[in-house]
């Protein structure tokens, strides 16, 4: 790992492609699966009753954030787009649903035809989005939109879960650049969904050579405590590492005593020792006495990278130390306590017929327990205040007041099913980034607190 590959500036970084942006586009299965039995006994017996072709919109959104965050950060809509590019019913998938008895014929030749061919709106991928807020609006037939809300949810919910946590970390973090490092502590398919949604909160590399290959993010990475126990002694270790990867590589100092560790490094690497990490102890306190051991010893530029399962308290604690980088794992992929942003995918308004013109009548459930939702076709804005700053959500159905045309958030995604959309992770990463320098001050406190911003509702009564 050389300092560069922390964020840090360095002669002869080797560059990479895009810095993010870039990535290759990875063949995938079809996600037709990814979805639950009901959406499909909901779509057979649509298609009984006649009404799976009425027009129909479905909107993503949650009740409420979770326990004491400010905000919620919008991710993973990119993967969102590239699923349902993906959803198709091919021969093996069908033979399944057959086999399994789980729907009938009729439905099962319609499967095979299944292409989205609705509309898609939603938050930008990186904004920011709070209580009610329209995520992402789905518009098609009941049918083909009704199974698209699992693997629309599964994605949403994860992803924005670890942005949110990772938006936290790097608000937390200042300019110190932070690692993403927590494939080994989640599922290996979701580690690399994780290290997306880490670099759009704000994370500026990963470990993660699969998230590196897919997607483009800058990838780092060096040596464990095993390549240090392999070797007889710690110095030998330091040299094979030195000698394979030059002197601006991050030796690891705490396999056994650190301060015999650091001066072995500068020995071994000179002055010109890219950076030391540190992955146990009190880390406030080892930072500081490593800090002046380095300089004492001629390495002023040696950098200190931090790891040991951090979060962004514990970053926030590390801020007075003399810290350059730091590496997060498994808080970061578990979305430091919150796992998931309880999105719902609902519908709320529907044709009153399956008639090309039939009006949309706005729909509801209404019940007890917290679990209503409102009915119409939404959109959404958010007002400032006179010196630029977020005051406050604005949701509403029918028409947009004057005032806030010109700061409504949703965007087309998806027009007769072409994605319409498509943008490099820098520019989403970069949206994140300015969205929340755009929020009141409090956005960033990691103190429980309720959303920084209230949602108002603006309701036609006729609907949408």
């Amino acid at each position: 790992m050389n300092t560069a590959d922390l964020g840090l500036p360095e002669e002869g970084r080797e560059a990479l492609p895009h810095k993010g942006g870039g990535g290759r586009r990875v063949g995938v299965p079809s996600t037709a699966l990814f979805t639950d039995q009901y959406e499909l006994t909901m779509l057979r017996a649509a298609l009984k009753a006649d009404t799976a072709e009425r027009r129909s919109v479905f909107e993503v959104f949650t009740r409420r954030l979770p326990d004491g965050r400010r905000y919620g950060v919008v991710a993973g809509t990119g993967r969102v787009l590239d699923a349902v590019e993906n959803f198709r019913f091919d021969p093996g998938v069908l033979d399944f649903l057959r086999e399994r008895q789980i729907v009938d014929e009729a439905t099962l030749e319609w499967l095979a035809d299944y292409r989205f061919g609705g509309d898609i709106w939603g938050y930008p991928e990186g904004e920011v989005y709070f209580p009610g807020s329209p995520i992402m609006r789905v518009e098609g037939s009941f049918a083909e939109c009704v199974l698209l809300e699992t693997v629309i949810l599964s994605i949403l919910n994860h992803d924005s879960a670890i942005a949110a946590a990772a938006s936290r970390m790097a608000s937390a973090a200042g300019d110190r650049p932070l690692i993403e490092m927590g494939a080994r502590r989640t599922h290996e398919l979701a580690a690399v969904a994780a290290s997306r949604a880490a670099y759009v909160g704000g994370f500026a590399s990963t470990s993660d050579l699969a998230a590196g290959f897919r997607y483009g993010i800058p990838t780092v990475g060096t040596s464990a405590h095993a390549f240090t126990l392999l070797h007889d002694r710690e110095r030998d270790a330091f040299r094979a590492q030195v000698d394979s990867l030059g002197r601006g590589t991050t030796l690891l100092v705490d396999t056994y005593d650190v301060a015999e560790a650091v001066r072995t490094a500068v020995e071994v690497a000179g002055p010109e020792l890219g950076a030391v990490r540190i992955d146990s102890g009190d880390l406030l306190l080892v930072a500081h006495r490593v800090r002046q051991q380095l300089d004492e010893l001629g390495a002023t530029g040696t950098k200190i990278v931090v790891t040991s399962d951090l979060d962004e308290y514990a970053i926030a604690s590390l801020a007075a130390a003399p810290v350059d980088a730091y590496g997060v794992g498994t808080q970061l992929v578990t979305g430091s306590g919150h796992p998931t942003c309880s999105m719902v995918y609902k519908l709320v308004a529907r044709a009153e017929s399956t008639g090309p013109g039939a009006p949309l009548v706005p729909v509801a459930k209404k019940s007890s327990g917290g679990k209503t939702s409102a009915g119409g076709r939404k959109w959404a804005a958010r007002r400032l205040d006179a010196d630029g700053v977020a005051e406050a959500e604005v949701v509403g159905t029918g028409p947009v007041p004057a005032g806030l045309v010109d700061r409504q958030l949703l965007v087309e995604l998806v027009k007769a099913g072409d994605v319409v959309a498509r943008e490099p992770l820098d520019v989403v990463r970069d949206r994140h980034a300015a969205v929340r320098a755009n929020l009141p001050l409090s956005a960033t406190q990691l103190s429980r607190g309720e959303p920084v911003l209230p949602t108002e509702y603006v309701h036609e009564q006729s609907g949408s």
